[in-house]
Order: C-alpha cells, then structure tokens, then sequence
C-alpha cells in the first residue's frame, strides 16, 4: 500500500457523518514512514467528521475523485503541534511546489486556519 500510495499526488479520503453516510472527498496528502498527513482547513467538514468518529477509509485517486486503486481502512485523528506544521509544510512544499505556494497564499490572505489530519492505514 505504501509504494502505491508514494507515487499518487492525491488520495480519496472517505470520512463518515453521524447518520453514518460517507463524505469522500479528493486531496493532498504527505507521506512519511508510515503515516500519511493531509492539511486542510479547520473549520472544514472532514476535520469535524474526523473529530467525531477516526474510521476512515483512503484510496489513490485523480484529482477529481476518480479511484486508481482499492479503498483501505485507516484511523485518522487531528493532530497538531509547532514543529509537526513546520514538518508537514515543507514537505507539502517539496512534492507541490509552486502549486502549493500560490493555494497557501490565497488561504493566508482569506485568514484560513490549517488543521492537520494524521491518517495510518489499518494493518
């Protein structure tokens, strides 16, 4: 699953609400070791979705959703910290470039914050 998902610039993320329908949503994502990170808006419905309940499922996707591989359950939780948002921006910036750059600035200049999600796949 690692070397599949190594080489994907986005994953589906498929969260769940508290009638237990499923919200898949298509994005970014770093990957280190084992764990894969995903940094989104605070405010967003998959940070509250993932606060409620941490059963998730990923799959490599297209950008617009379209499945490249099989789904996969993992565990997600909100993650936080200094350093972690230092770790987790640099590598958005090493595998985004200039992409990332102009989407981070646009969400600066909205006065977004940033959640990160941490999301290990399920052995």
């Amino acid at each position: 699953m690692n070397s599949e998902l190594s080489r994907q610039k986005y994953i589906n993320l498929e969260t769940f609400r508290k009638n237990g329908a499923s919200v898949r949503t298509p994005v970014w994502f770093v990957m280190e070791g084992n764990v894969l990170y995903i940094r989104t808006q605070a405010d967003s419905g998959k940070v509250k979705r993932v606060r409620r309940n941490g059963q998730v499922q990923i799959a490599p996707c297209k950008v617009d959703g379209d499945l490249l591989g099989d789904w996969n359950p993992a565990l997600a939780r909100e993650v936080s910290g200094h350093d972690l948002y230092q770790k987790v921006d640099h590598l958005l910036d090493q595998k985004y470039g200039l992409t990332k750059k102009i989407f981070g600035l646009f969400t600066t200049l909205r006065g977004r914050e940033y959640s990160i999600l941490e999301v290990k796949v399920r052995q």
